[in-house]
């Protein structure tokens, strides 16, 4: 039974992480066709859908009864930080910097998530972690070159900046919802139904809020299934049904250099040295300061 269990996990992990991998260049297609709200309202309102159909077919929505008005609340405060702010601005950085770049640079949050667990958690930081931290960091500066070219141009600048910006959204949403009892895929859904009237009533005002191309629609339908809904109910399975999540959650930064293959293979970008190098150094930091996390827990 274990043995089923295991090899479902590994399934469910790998097919998430195939998803994640392809998931930055399907942000750089769409954007050839619409512009970052159009993509973003479409892919929320088809995520939405997803995790809506998801949650009836668990028998999830009879518990919205036991929300309270500030959980809901929470809910729609989550909603505009995910996915709202959070893939706005990353969609901004996706359509001036290379996938091979962006990525890499958007995944430090566990290590922002560190920094940040200082002042609102409380927690110390261990020579350990520091070093971690500036192992990550280094490939962060690496990344940024772009084999030469990183610094040359205002405009790879800003998204450069724009993309470490997201870590820091990302690793803010995180701690938010550590404490948060609810189920996570009725939350998630309650957070993007809350963002897709959010980003509806607000796009009216621009007089264009849907993506003007089936292009943009078809980009907006893998976003909204692969990226933001169904991945992350596989992911969730896999770490249930993993008898040690250890193993599993390294499977996750495998996405980095899958995502290198799609982006040359499929966008024919030509992938700088200084981008396998850096992913290397940035990936190498985050799985020590995660072994050296789970080992002080144990202590």
């Amino acid at each position: 039974m274990k043995m089923k269990s295991a090899r479902k996990a590994y399934v469910f992990a790998i097919l998430a992480v195939l998803f994640w991998s392809t998931s930055p260049t399907a942000f750089k297609l769409g954007l050839r066709f619409t512009d970052t709200w159009q993509l973003l309202t479409g892919a929320t309102l088809v995520s939405t859908v997803v995790l809506g159909l998801l949650s009836l077919r668990g028998g999830k929505f009879r518990a919205l009864r036991s929300f309270t008005r500030p959980e809901l609340a929470f809910s729609v405060l989550m909603g505009l930080l995910n996915p709202v702010v959070y893939y706005l601005i990353l969609f901004k950085a996706y359509s001036i910097l290379p996938a091979q770049v962006a990525q890499p640079l958007n995944m430090i949050w566990p290590i922002v998530l560190v920094l940040l667990a200082v002042p609102i958690l409380h927690q110390r930081l261990s020579w350990i972690s520091l070093g971690a931290m500036l192992l990550s960091f280094s490939g962060v500066v690496i990344v940024s070159l772009m084999g030469g070219h990183g610094s040359e141009d205002s405009q790879n600048r800003q998204g450069i900046f724009l993309a470490l910006s997201t870590s820091v959204i990302w690793a803010l949403y995180f701690l938010y919802n550590t404490r948060d009892n609810k189920d996570p895929v009725l939350r998630l859904f309650l957070n993007f139904a809350f963002a897709s009237v959010f980003l509806l009533v607000a796009g009216i005002f621009r007089s264009k809020p849907f993506p003007p191309s089936m292009e943009g629609w078809y980009a907006s339908l893998y976003i909204g299934v692969f990226e933001m809904g169904i991945t992350f109910v596989l992911w969730l399975m896999a770490i249930r049904l993993a008898p040690s999540s250890d193993r599993i959650s390294n499977l996750v930064y495998i996405a980095p250099f899958l995502n290198l293959l799609f982006a040359s293979q499929i966008l024919g970008e030509k992938i700088y040295i200084t981008t396998v190098f850096g992913i290397f150094l940035l990936v190498s930091g985050i799985v020590i300061q995660n072994i050296n996390g789970k080992n002080a827990k144990q202590l």
